[in-house]
């Protein structure tokens, strides 16, 4: 995907079934515009979105 540089996905030591996914993004508008607007990010939806309970929080952060 256009923008996309890496991700990672970490488990939680002390919540059982909690995780975080962190995606590095070139842009703010690689994800929120380029993934979000994509075919891709459809299918992503159809294979992904179910197994969300309760449905993840997405907030965009910079290194500092």
């Amino acid at each position: 995907m256009e923008g996309y540089i890496s991700h990672q996905l970490q488990k939680c030591v002390e919540v059982e079934n909690k995780y975080i996914l962190l995606v590095n993004w070139k842009t703010l508008e690689a994800h929120t515009e380029g993934f979000r607007g994509s075919a891709a990010y459809q299918d992503w939806k159809k294979l992904l979105h179910h197994f969300y309970d309760p449905f993840p929080v997405v907030e965009h952060f910079n290194r500092v």
